[in-house]
This record gives C-alpha cells, sequence and structure tokens, in this order.
C-alpha cells in the first residue's frame, strides 16, 4: 500500500513555508522602518494558502486574461504582495507603522510554531504507523 505524503501531510508544509515567508517579509518592513518613502509590504495568507491548496486539488484559481494586467511578485515566490495602507502615513513617506508590524511579526510567529507542532504530529503518526506500534 503506497503513503502519499502529500495526502498524509495536508496543507501544513505549504502554510510553514509560506509563514516563513511572511516573516522574512515582515521583517523586512521592520528593518526598513526609517527609510523614506518605503512602502511596508505583505500577503494575504488566507487567501494565498486557499489558492495553493485549491491549485493542489485541482480547483479553480485567478489567472491573467490580458497582459497589460498588472502582477506583482514576491522574489519568485508565485504569490502576491500587497501594499499596506497605512492608519497614520508619516511626512517622509515611510508606510511602516513599527509597532504594527511587530505585533503582525508575533502573531505570525506564534502561527508559524502552530504549523510546526501540527506538522510534527502528522509525522509522528506516520512513524507510529509504519513502526507498527
Amino acid at each position: 500500500m503506497k503513503i502519499s505524503l502529500n495526502n498524509a501531510l495536508g496543507l501544513h508544509p505549504d502554510a510553514l513555508a509560506l509563514r516563513a515567508d511572511r516573516a522574512n517579509l515582515l521583517a523586512r518592513n521592520i528593518a526598513q522602518a526609517d527609510t523614506p518613502n518605503y512602502k511596508a509590504r505583505d500577503i494575504d495568507f488566507a487567501a494565498v494558502l486557499s489558492d495553493r491548496v485549491g491549485q493542489q486539488t485541482g480547483g479553480a484559481s485567478m489567472a491573467r486574461t490580458s497582459p497589460v494586467h498588472i502582477e506583482q511578485r514576491m522574489d519568485g515566490s508565485g504569490y502576491d504582495v500587497q501594499y499596506r495602507v497605512p492608519l497614520m502615513p508619516s511626512l517622509d513617506g515611510n508606510t511602516v507603522d513599527v509597532q504594527s508590524e511587530q505585533s503582525r511579526f508575533a502573531e505570525n510567529n506564534t502561527r508559524l510554531l502552530a504549523s510546526l507542532r501540527f506538522l510534527d504530529g502528522r509525522l509522528s503518526g506516520l512513524r507510529t504507523a509504519l513502526r507498527g506500534e
């Protein structure tokens, strides 16, 4: 009997990779807090993850229907990066609010650790099944 790791692990590997990418993006925002005209960026985690899950299951996904449509990608990772609308824009054009970025970073980190725990639980269950315990 074949065991498919994609089916056994579910969406957790994708969620983990996406959380790590988002952590990098949020860290970049925090690092650029004093850079004039820097625009804070983020991704819509739920939308990107549901799009990836839909692609894996053969569901419909968004596609560019015209070459003039704007396609903005982060480092070739295959998902859209959005600019954040600032609560209170600064005079130098920077849209990074350090406190809210740190809060988002901490929340993302907590969810990343939760994804790691879910993945660890799945893998230990597979180990147990393979050992026959």
